[in-house]
């Protein structure tokens, strides 16, 4: 081989080189991604909000006449027992007590509320007879009719005469409730003081109405107070809610009984609750950002025991998250897997190495992962938070894995 047929040689094999590299540099190289699994398993979607705790009963104790009152030696904390803690102590003045024609007016009214008692607690046990008897024939009509001796509109009439006294036995159920408050409230206003026997100028005691702790003590030192001036505020602090207000936006998600979770209430442990209601009627309140929102009060009924909440009372600031959906063995994505496509929601699923644009189905969405109702399968591998150069059939690579 002579001089000129090696240098062709040489400047050839240089040239497939340089080829070979031009190649391999504009061959399009796989783009790196984020590759997540697809999961199955439960996921709980919540709407949270800050929250604050407060007595369910409350009771407002207040001066029953106009008179001087003593000083109030109970502090907020300190237990009561119904009808035997003293709470306060008044001298009533001269126009106190009430003068002979109203208090008369009062006793007539109080014969009255116990006459539409008594009237009530006999209609009550006339439709309770009536609702037993009816049960007696609505049973007997089913079972004849089963047997073939009766016939079926006959059965329909027996039933509908028990669905009628069971009405009729609850409405007699309210109206026994009504009239125990109306009676109650008739003796209200002749609440004099303990001593029956007391003469006008005798110092009036009031005491606690029900079982539990001072919550406030509005009055404190010895002053002159008017009628109806508040005094004391008592409640049973075991009996707990939690009122929060939510964005209205959430609070159409959330529905009477949903389950709610408490957290970040000072101790250990997540608390159980229940939604008892949703606030009708909203209202406005501006954020720490100065923005004006739109908010509801929800409130939720406690459901973990006393004993288990040792230190938890009255106005305390509480985490509160609500469940809005849930649901066991749902194929789930990460979040930010998703992505809007026309109207509907996608991902990208690699398959076989490329980026392949699958539509979705979505059930629920939290802020970590996504409830997929169809369009992927537990274990297909989607990429979280594609960047723009990740299309249809694009080819991928793990980024871990360069």
């Amino acid at each position: 081989m002579n001089h000129t047929d090696k240098r062709w040689m040489t400047w050839g094999a240089f040239f497939v080189l340089f080829v070979a590299a031009l190649g391999w540099m504009l061959w399009p190289r796989p783009e790196l991604a984020d590759i997540e699994s697809v999961t199955r398993g439960p996921l709980v979607v919540t709407v949270d909000e800050e929250g604050e705790t407060r007595v369910r009963e409350r009771f407002v104790v207040s001066a029953p006449v106009l008179g001087r009152l003593l000083r109030i030696e109970l502090e907020p904390g300190d237990p009561v027992v119904a009808g035997e803690t003293l709470l306060a102590v008044l001298q009533p003045g001269t126009a106190a007590l009430l003068d002979p024609r109203s208090r008369a007016a009062a006793e007539e009214q109080i014969r009255f509320a116990e006459s539409d008692l008594e009237r009530a607690k006999h209609d009550h046990t006339r439709n309770r007879a009536e609702l037993e008897f009816a049960k007696r024939e609505s049973d007997r009509a089913r079972r004849l009719a089963g047997q073939g001796y009766l016939a079926d509109d006959q059965r329909e009439a027996a039933e509908l005469g028990e669905t009628r006294a069971k009405e009729s036995f609850e409405a007699s159920e309210h109206a026994v409730e009504g009239a125990t408050h109306r009676l109650a409230s008739a003796r209200a206003r002749l609440l004099d003081v303990r001593n029956p026997g007391r003469d006008g100028d005798a110092p009036i005691s009031v005491f606690a109405p029900v079982d539990g702790v001072v919550l406030r003590r509005i009055r404190e030192s010895e002053s002159v107070v008017g009628v109806g001036e508040a005094l004391v505020e008592i409640g049973d602090v075991n009996e707990l809610e939690i009122v929060a207000d939510y964005l209205s936006s959430d609070a159409v998600r959330i529905q009477t009984g949903a389950r709610a979770l408490i957290e970040r209430w000072g101790g250990d442990g997540t608390l159980e609750g229940r939604v008892r209601i949703v606030e009708p009627s909203g209202f406005t309140k501006i954020s720490a950002l100065g923005v004006e929102e739109k908010r509801v009060n929800v409130v939720v009924d406690l459901v973990t025991p006393a004993a288990e909440r040792a230190g938890l009372a009255d106005g305390f600031r509480v985490e509160t998250r609500i469940v809005v959906w849930e649901g066991e063995g749902v194929v789930q994505i990460p979040t930010g897997s998703l992505f809007r496509r026309g109207e509907n929601w996608a991902a990208f699923v690699v398959e076989d190495g490329r980026a392949r644009v699958r539509t979705l189905e979505i059930d629920a969405r939290t802020p970590k992962a996504v409830a997929v109702a169809s369009g992927l399968s537990e274990g297909e591998n989607v990429i979280t938070h594609p960047s723009d150069a990740i299309s249809d059939g694009v080819r991928v690579v793990a980024r871990e894995s360069r």
